[in-house]
């Protein structure tokens, strides 16, 4: 008779857009991967009572709560998978793992340094394990375009060109909601959206932004406030409030490798819904993706002879690309939310065999100090601010 696959309790808190997400991800993971621990998907928690008792039974949960401290304490939960705003990270992170729980928590990983540096010395104390959710580093394509980097493929980097497109508050009447309250996300494009490019240069070239110069912009200074909340940007009212986040964020940076890189964050670009663009030049050739044609990698090899030279377009949807074996046949792409489950997958490996999954809290914190030297370069007038190391 075949061993029960044992149990991994998980408790949620959110369950708006990233919740949804992250559900998704957890009951799909047992059901495509062979996995060495059962999720079950045991208690969310939000403050509204109808509203998170709605969320559990439509997304799957055995049960609800009103009060993250009591999931966290329950034992019947073994993994805290935190998807709310930026302002509550630390909070409930640390109270996690103090309470020896792992922990999945969604990006950035705080609103601070100070913040994400408390969450880092958390977890280096607890018995628990945690990981920052940077999704994006689990599409197959970005998967493979690291594979090349590390193998030499493209040489030394000598260009990172990183881009993050939205445009769903180009329209100056688009509501407000939290991501444009700079108490409750931090900041605006910048970490909601930049966080996830400075993320991609950093894994696939294996280093590091070392230093910025930086322009933060806000376009659209006072906006509707929502009446009512639905879906990712509620419903506009007739009554304003100010914005108070970057609309928009563009800087330079210099890669530890000796390389330039450019990077681009705006929810300013009509007609972008969700660009993620990756180009990456080196001394042999060069890689680039764009996420709205997310399963294709194109690589260019400059060992090649003239004749023969060119961007090769690569279908990443073979089962030798990472994690593709466990869905589709060739050619059946993959989607958005592929991702979470992929992150779902590796975590709960990690714990299974009692090792630090990857991306840490320390990676998150190395974004965040990314994040920060940013911020303090736009403050005054672009000048090159380095970013501040490990301490």
């Amino acid at each position: 008779m075949t061993e029960a696959v044992p149990r991994l309790g998980i408790g949620m808190v959110g369950y708006a857009f990233m919740g949804v997400a992250h559900s998704q991800a957890w009951r799909n993971a047992p059901r495509f991967f062979d996995l060495p621990l059962r999720p079950d998907m045991a208690a969310v928690a939000g403050r509204d009572e109808a509203a998170v008792n709605a969320a559990a039974t439509k997304l799957g949960w055995s049960s609800a709560e009103t009060d993250w401290k009591a999931l966290v304490s329950r034992d019947d939960i073994d993994l805290v998978d935190i998807c709310t705003p930026g302002d509550t990270h630390a909070e409930i992170a640390i109270a996690a793992l103090e309470a020896g729980k792992h922990v999945l928590c969604e990006k950035p990983l705080a609103n601070s340094v100070q913040e994400a540096e408390a969450m880092v010395r958390a977890a280096e104390a607890s018995t628990g394990l945690a990981m920052v959710g940077f999704t994006y580093r689990r599409v197959p394509a970005i998967q493979l375009a690291r594979t090349l980097v590390t193998d030499g493929r493209i040489g030394t980097v000598r260009h990172v060109r990183a881009q993050y497109l939205q445009d769903w508050i180009a329209d100056p009447q688009a509501p407000l909601s939290w991501r444009l309250d700079k108490q409750k996300a931090g900041s605006g494009a910048l970490g909601d959206i930049g966080a996830h490019i400075v993320d991609l240069a950093q894994f696939v070239t294996g280093e590091s932004v070392t230093g910025v110069s930086a322009v933060l912009e806000t376009f659209v200074k006072e906006r509707p406030v929502a009446s009512e909340h639905s879906g990712l940007h509620g419903i506009a009212g007739a009554e304003t409030g100010p914005v108070t986040v970057d609309d928009a964020a563009i800087f330079l940076g210099r890669m530890s490798g000796g390389g330039l890189a450019t990077f681009e964050a705006t929810r300013f670009a009509w007609g972008r819904k969700n660009a993620i663009r990756l180009e990456i030049n080196g001394s042999h050739g060069s890689l680039a993706f764009d996420f709205e044609d997310m399963n294709v990698l194109h690589y260019f090899d400059a060992t090649q002879p003239a004749p023969e030279a060119g961007f090769r377009r690569i279908v990443v949807t073979e089962p030798e690309h990472a994690y593709v074996a466990a869905w589709w046949p060739p050619g059946h792409g993959l989607g958005y939310e592929h991702a979470f489950t992929h992150q779902a997958v590796d975590l709960i490996t990690a714990i299974a065999e009692q090792r630090q999954p990857v991306p840490s809290f320390a990676d998150g914190l190395v974004v965040q100090r990314v994040l920060a030297a940013v911020e303090q370069s736009a403050a005054n007038d672009s000048t090159w601010t380095p970013v501040q190391k490990e301490s």
